[in-house]
């Protein structure tokens, strides 16, 4: 792959679920990126949208993605996180309810969710939520509790579920992914709506980081992280640009050895003091290897910065090269690498 290739697999951009954007199609044709997530709310059920997870992935062309395949992802946690619906696909109900459910009731219903994700050409989930809210801050907590996307109120409950998912997700095809490390529980704004999210109670030898463990113990192969900053970790840095957080934490306490994956770092409030290609810069420096922006049109300056800090830093270049490494893996575990 050229270097250009190796940054794009850096990148996830947005693309509409009921169909891709001329932004979103240049974005892996022109910049050569190498993932897409399924954005805003479609009900064409899973064979309209297995043909645009088709469309999608006809653009990953020798020339685009050296004929590496598209991880395609989408939001389908349950409740008011589902964005994909209609025929084939079954109406999840929220995290909270799914975590009054037996272990092995939810793992077989969370299997026949994959199960119509897979058909629909989607690959990757960006789920579960293995944040744990306290159930007297529920409704404040307004990025997970106020929308109960929390399995529940301790981390005995939302542990085994999470695995639960994951394990479900994993026999079905699909790549689960715990979010948002190491939790938005204890906050009480939105990163995506709000500046200056930050969490004073969590530490690095935290409880509510149980759930992230028994995650990554079932073989979850991405992670997702938080954006707000945790002032009792790394007072300076939102948890995404922290080394301490991704590399010393997830990575060392946790051994995480799989895909690190940003929240969205189009829109969202809590990183808008950064330039975009500041952000991409950032998360890989910080050990992370996925940016997501929702908003392709962003997609082009994250790539550009990547490129041009790989070309002037030989140890951020490593990294680029141990970042798509990581990718990869992940893509030849999911059957995404072309034929030798």
């Amino acid at each position: 792959m050229s270097q250009a290739q190796r940054v794009g697999q850096l990148v996830m951009v947005g693309a509409t679920a009921t169909g891709a954007t001329a932004s979103t199609l240049s974005a892996i044709s022109d910049y050569h990126v190498g993932n897409v997530i399924l954005t805003a709310r479609s009900s064409l059920g899973t064979v309209a949208t297995a043909r645009v997870s088709a469309g999608l992935r006809a653009r990953s062309t020798a020339a685009a993605t050296a004929g590496v395949g598209l991880f395609v992802a989408t939001d389908q946690e349950g409740g008011q996180v589902q964005v994909l619906s209609g025929s084939g696909f079954s109406t999840i109900p929220s995290a909270l309810t799914q975590g009054g459910w037996p272990v092995s009731t939810l793992r077989a219903r969370a299997a026949i969710w994959g199960g119509q994700l897979k058909a629909a050409g989607v690959n990757v989930n960006l789920a579960p939520v293995a944040d744990t809210v306290p159930r007297a801050t529920a409704l404040s907590n307004r990025p997970i509790g106020f929308y109960q996307r929390e399995f529940g109120y301790s981390t005995a409950v939302v542990g085994p579920h999470v695995a639960a998912f994951v394990q479900a997700m994993r026999a079905s095809g699909v790549a689960a992914t715990p979010k948002h490390f190491p939790g938005l529980g204890r906050v009480i704004a939105n990163t995506d709506t709000t500046s200056g999210v930050t969490d004073s109670v969590t530490t690095r030898s935290s409880t509510y980081l149980g759930p992230f463990r028994q995650a990554i113990a079932a073989g979850a192969p991405f992670v997702m992280m938080s954006s707000a900053i945790y002032s009792r970790i790394d007072a300076v840095n939102p948890a995404c640009f922290s080394r301490t957080v991704v590399t010393g934490m997830l990575r060392g306490d946790l051994g995480f050895q799989g895909v690190v994956i940003s929240d969205d770092f189009g829109s969202a409030r809590q990183v808008a003091r950064w330039s975009p290609g500041s952000r991409a810069t950032q998360f890989i420096a910080a050990g992370g290897d996925i940016v997501l922006t929702v908003d392709p049109l962003l997609a082009p300056a994250m790539v550009h910065a990547l490129v041009a800090k790989a070309n002037s830093s030989a140890s951020f270049r490593a990294q680029v090269d141990h970042a798509a490494l990581r990718v990869l893996r992940a893509k030849a575990a999911a059957n995404l690498l072309p034929a030798r």
